[in-house]
């Protein structure tokens, strides 16, 4: 029996290779002959960057601030002129033991890819899922130079605060020595609306109800300074990142891929899906936002096309699926042994699924 393992990250607890191993010991609880493949996976949220340093980039370590501004250490990729770098690696929610949506900041992402810009850099790919901020981009374009001034001239705070605040903007100081800019995102969401950055991601970064519609209405605000055209608010990926997506692509010329897509031609996840019995994926909350764009869902599909059984296991209680919080009978104990129960789970899934 040949079983490809294929989680994204279970933020807060596992990354994807950890996630990956442990799925493989249960696997092999189950069935020890079974020929395992662990290919973590991931899709511009957290975990992209160790994914892509398993292929052909280098680490290099750098000074950043996270998302509420204070100083710390980090990491992006390099390989020739190319770099890498992860928004949730740099500045992204996972960091933060308390949620501040109101002064959390892109502006480590901006910090780090002048970072990578001096390290000799010109073309940069820069994921930008898992983030803590919703600030249309404002704080990684101020870092970047951009400046932002209020209706006196002032200058305005790189956040959701100051995003209600600007009036005019100068892009003049702009690094110019930005070659070209992908970004790899993991949702598809526009930047206004239902759907968009504020409305579908603001609660997870600590919004409460009526905050989503007041940054909604910030945000529309920010895109008619931005791009009075409105060729950009509505493009897939724009609300990526609490508005990282929509500057980068109004303001930076960034190109936008789907970030699951490409890592799965990185790690060539349809050919080894192709071949296998059984794929086991999975992340830490399997929910409405998995189908916008994100890693499981591409590994769904993958083993959909190729009529191979796949089965997914999240952390969080889902339908259909089985969950680290429902084996271990509390969200606490889940993810206080997360390991333990992800191992689990993989066990009685290959258990009942095995082939003698």
């Amino acid at each position: 029996m040949r079983i490809v393992i294929a989680p994204a990250a279970f933020k807060g607890t596992l990354s994807a290779h950890d996630a990956a191993a442990a799925m493989a010991l249960g696997a092999r609880d189950a069935h020890p002959d079974a020929e395992i493949i662990e290919l973590p996976m991931a899709d511009g949220g957290d975990g992209t960057l160790e994914v892509m340093l398993d292929h052909g980039f280098t680490s290099l370590s750098i000074s950043v601030v996270d998302a509420l501004g204070r100083p710390r250490s980090s990491r992006i990729g390099i390989r020739g002129d190319e770099a890498v770098v992860e928004l949730a690696e740099v500045c992204g929610i996972a960091q933060l033991d308390e949620l501040d949506p109101i002064h959390a900041s892109s502006r480590g992402l901006g910090l780090a890819m002048l970072a990578a810009l001096d390290s000799g850099a010109r073309r940069l790919t820069v994921t930008i899922g898992g983030s803590a901020s919703t600030d249309g981009g404002l704080g990684m374009l101020m870092a970047f130079g951009l400046t932002a001034t209020d209706v006196a001239g002032g200058a305005v705070s790189p956040d959701l605060a100051g995003l209600g605040q600007v009036a005019s903007l100068d892009a003049a100081g702009l690094d110019p020595r930005l070659e070209s800019l992908t970004l790899l995102t993991d949702v598809d969401s526009p930047l206004l609306g239902p759907t968009g950055a504020a409305f579908m991601f603001g609660p997870q970064k600590g919004l409460a109800p009526d905050q989503c519609a007041w940054a909604d209405d910030l945000l529309a605000r920010w895109a008619e300074l931005v791009d009075p055209s409105g060729a950009f608010s509505s493009t897939p990926g724009a609300g990526a990142a609490g508005g990282v997506g929509f500057a980068a692509l109004a303001l930076l010329g960034a190109r936008r891929e789907s970030g699951a897509e490409a890592l799965a031609q990185l790690v060539d996840l349809d050919a080894h899906v192709a071949t296998a019995d059984l794929v086991l994926t999975g992340e830490g909350a399997f929910d409405a936002s998995t189908s916008a764009g994100k890693a499981p869902t591409r590994i769904i599909e993958a083993a959909l096309a190729a009529s191979v059984p796949v089965e997914v296991i999240s952390g969080r209680y889902a339908p259909g699926v089985t969950s680290l919080e429902g084996l271990a009978s509390s969200t606490s104990a889940a993810m206080a042994e997360p390991a333990r129960w992800l191992r689990e789970a993989a066990r009685q899934i290959v258990t009942k699924v095995a082939v003698p």
